[in-house]
């Protein structure tokens, strides 16, 4: 027999032995490692998606202000005119001694604020005559009356107004309530003489 040592394949066989135990290691870290991957990519889509939320909610409150303030801003410039043309009444008051002209200019800045007012689609309540309704209708007086029906408006103080289908402000009214019933008999007072 020769002297040469035969190689074997000893070291393969470690070296075989090695692999499957870690690839054993691999399959039990492996679940492990895709759940904390999973997690983390749930926790950054989580903290993403409340982020977006976030940034959505300051955009809509942005935008209402927006819409707020342009509604606002539409409004006055309708009312711009009427200011204007009260600001030269009360010029010409102060220059004017005929009452009458006067009163006309304010009676054509009310007429122009009545038609922006309907533009606006702001409609005055009509109150006197009508049946007090507490919906419409803020009653600060009543008066006892006969020639009125109990709960008839007899005047107004302060007009009510609605915006489209909602009440701005009630108007303020007089109601008329049932005078209280007397007997047929006449009310006569006396007097005792002791006192």
């Amino acid at each position: 027999m020769s002297d040469t040592p035969i190689e074997t394949n000893a070291g393969d066989d470690d070296a075989d032995r090695q692999e499957p135990t870690a690839t054993v290691e691999d399959a039990a870290i492996s679940p492990i490692t895709m759940l904390e991957e999973e997690r983390d990519r749930l926790k950054d889509q989580l903290l993403r998606t409340a982020a977006d939320f976030d940034n959505f909610r300051k955009r809509s409150r942005k935008d209402v202000e927006q819409a707020e303030r342009r509604g606002r801003e539409a409004i006055l410039r309708e009312l711009l005119p009427v200011i204007d043309n009260l600001e030269r009444a009360v010029h010409a008051t102060s220059e004017a001694s005929d009452v009458k002209a006067v009163r006309e200019g304010v009676e054509m800045v009310l007429k122009l604020f009545e038609d922006t007012a309907n533009r606006l689609e702001l409609k005055r309540l009509e109150s006197v005559g009508q049946r007090f309704d507490p919906n419409l209708h803020d009653a600060f007086q009543q008066i006892e009356t006969a020639e009125h029906a109990p709960g008839t408006i007899m005047q107004e103080y302060q007009s009510g107004y609605m915006l489209g289908d909602k009440l701005l402000r009630p108007a303020m009214v007089v109601v008329a309530r049932k005078p209280p019933e007397t007997s047929g008999e006449p009310v006569t007072a006396t007097l005792d003489e002791d006192e």
